[in-house]
């Protein structure tokens, strides 16, 4: 049924929020589906009123605003900026020696979800089958042992004076180059990106003796690698009897407040400029098998 009139600008620029639910969700803006207007999608028009305003930028954190896309375009951006720009992880956990008290598959858990220092763009895809090589693969070695403190105070009951190395830290892991990755990353070395994430608490004569191997994945694949977004509205004023009839709230159509967080592997602008390639990507992939439809 067609919408009236008096209704038609608020259905095709808004998004209703009710006090039960969201209204007018759904893309209404394609040809002949109102009289009077022309929703025929055009390039130019496109170009005009698509826009990026940044708001803020720095190296943890990025709030921009895109505005003039349709509502599956943006959310198609949003996933693949949760799941599908690629980053390095640990991948592999090889424990030669765990004498502590954490279980190894525990351990590897841990280590599996520190983030680490390196640039994706700069290694291939790992093929499963094939022995790790410096285009594909990061080798990180954790060798620690606890002992005790020879210089201590024998009346001393402080773990931090009485032990040596009993609290491991992502800092002790350490990188060990394959090939001529010692050449390729002298610039940058490979590290976890914060220095201080709690891994494992040792006493002593205990002792860590890991091997990891980080690849190339994405978020869609291994959780670990996953970025973030975080958007709300709240509607509170709607439980108000003696409000909710004098207010009406709603979010325009086409804006939307994108805030992206990185975990340090790296900044948040490069995130979303690898996320577009990826949508770019996508769409190209898309065109290729409509085209070799056709010439079927």
């Amino acid at each position: 049924m067609a919408a009236p009139m008096s209704n038609v600008e608020e259905i095709r620029s808004r998004v209703i929020l009710g006090e039960f639910g969201v209204k007018n969700v759904h893309t209404t803006d394609f040809p002949g589906n109102y009289p009077g207007f022309d929703d025929t999608w055009d390039m130019k028009r496109f170009q005009k009123n698509f826009r990026i305003d940044v708001v803020h930028l720095d190296e943890n954190s990025m709030e921009f605003d895109m505005v003039g896309i349709d509502a599956a375009i943006a959310n198609a951006f949003r996933r693949i900026l949760l799941a599908e720009v690629p980053t390095m992880a640990i991948e592999k956990v090889f424990i030669y020696n765990n004498t502590s008290i954490v279980q190894d598959e525990v351990l590897a858990h841990r280590l599996g979800l520190i983030p680490i220092k390196a640039d994706p763009r700069l290694f291939e895809f790992k093929n499963t089958e094939e022995e790790a090589s410096e285009i594909d693969t990061i080798k990180l070695q954790l060798k620690i042992k606890c002992s005790r403190n020879p210089r201590a105070s024998k009346d001393s009951s402080d773990p931090q004076e009485l032990y040596l190395n009993h609290m491991v830290y992502s800092k002790d892991i350490e990188w060990v180059p394959i090939g001529n990755q010692a050449d390729v990353f002298a610039d940058s070395c490979i590290r976890p990106v914060h220095d201080d994430i709690l891994i494992a608490q040792l006493r002593p004569g205990q002792e860590l003796d890991i091997i990891m191997h980080c690849v190339k994945g994405i978020g869609k694949k291994v959780a670990k690698v996953v970025n973030s977004r975080l958007d709300t509205c709240s509607r509170e004023v709607l439980r108000h009897s003696d409000l909710k009839n004098c207010v009406k709230l709603g979010r325009v159509r086409d804006h939307f407040i994108f805030t992206v967080e990185s975990t340090g592997i790296l900044p948040p602008d490069v995130l979303v400029t690898e996320a577009i390639q990826v949508l770019m990507a996508k769409c190209q992939s898309f065109l290729s098998e409509m085209n070799s439809v056709d010439m079927e």
